[in-house]
């Protein structure tokens, strides 16, 4: 049977999603976990393999296993021997021909970005900053350029292994809740540090390095050397894997800025709870 699992997990431990020799990832601590449940070798696939230091908040993956388990057990057995960073929200028997990878039609990533003198404290690992003022406005004119579909050259590693460098970009919001700026990435599919690539240019403009229309010109030369460099993945959160409605996959919403306290810190958050009079 195949089995799909929901989960989340705080990147910071550890290389990546993907298993690498010697080094710790989610991936590896994943089918070590369900390998338990099942009591033979269990290999997972995810929809997305996020890098190191980047979080989610709603990855997908699937595997094969001819143990029959309860539901139950996929969820909370494997949560009992995950650790306390890696957390399966869900999990439900689905069709042979589902994918975790190939099946989904868009990913959706989150970046939050701490923008003040001070580096972040309680904040650190969770959310990504600069001591630069940002123009929001300047921003959102140079995410235009990006959207569609392009050859993203100019914004995909050295190491990225995929055949070709075009994606198409459906969704690029960026918004402002005073000092926290909300960077909102939708697209059929990502290169590998695409998004924090996409990032540095953004912030390069916010600052005033470089007119917005300097990323329209990235595009168009297709040259890695001359962008910003690759930002910090702190802030960055896979939040959601869209599918085809076939799945009966649990829908996944994508968090507001108002939220942003609450998802990095795991608690509720009201100004006027606090008074730094």
């Amino acid at each position: 049977m195949k089995i799909v699992l929901m989960l989340e997990y705080d990147g910071r431990d550890y290389c990546g999603w993907q298993k690498q020799p010697d080094r710790i990832s989610i991936q590896s601590q994943l089918e070590s976990a369900l390998s338990r449940v099942a009591n033979s070798r269990i290999q997972v696939v995810a929809a997305g393999r996020t890098d190191a230091g980047v979080h989610a908040l709603y990855q997908i993956v699937h595997f094969e296993t001819r143990v029959t388990r309860p539901i139950t057990a996929w969820v909370r057995g494997t949560n009992a021997l995950l650790p306390d960073d890696i957390s399966v929200l869900w999990a439900s028997e689905i069709d042979d021909d589902f994918h975790a990878r190939f099946s989904a039609i868009e990913r959706t990533y989150l970046y939050y970005l701490l923008s003040r003198p001070a580096r972040p404290g309680i904040f650190h690992g969770k959310i990504g900053w600069t001591h630069y003022v940002l123009d929001l406005e300047k921003m959102q004119v140079a995410a235009k350029f990006l959207l569609g579909e392009h050859d993203f050259s100019a914004f995909r590693s050295a190491e990225c292994q995929a055949r070709s460098a075009v994606r198409k970009l459906i969704r690029l919001n960026i918004s402002q809740n005073k000092q926290i700026f909300v960077f909102e990435f939708c697209a059929n599919a990502f290169l590998h540090h695409m998004v924090r690539n996409i990032l540095g240019g953004l912030i390069y403009i916010g600052q005033g390095k470089h007119p917005p229309e300097w990323i329209h010109m990235l595009l168009a030369q297709r040259d890695r050397t001359l962008a910003a460099p690759t930002f910090a993945p702190d802030g960055l959160y896979l939040s959601g894997v869209r599918y085809d409605s076939q799945w009966n996959l649990p829908a996944f919403s994508v968090i507001r800025p108002e939220n942003v306290i609450e998802i990095v810190t795991g608690f509720k958050y009201s100004e006027n709870q606090v008074n730094l009079r």
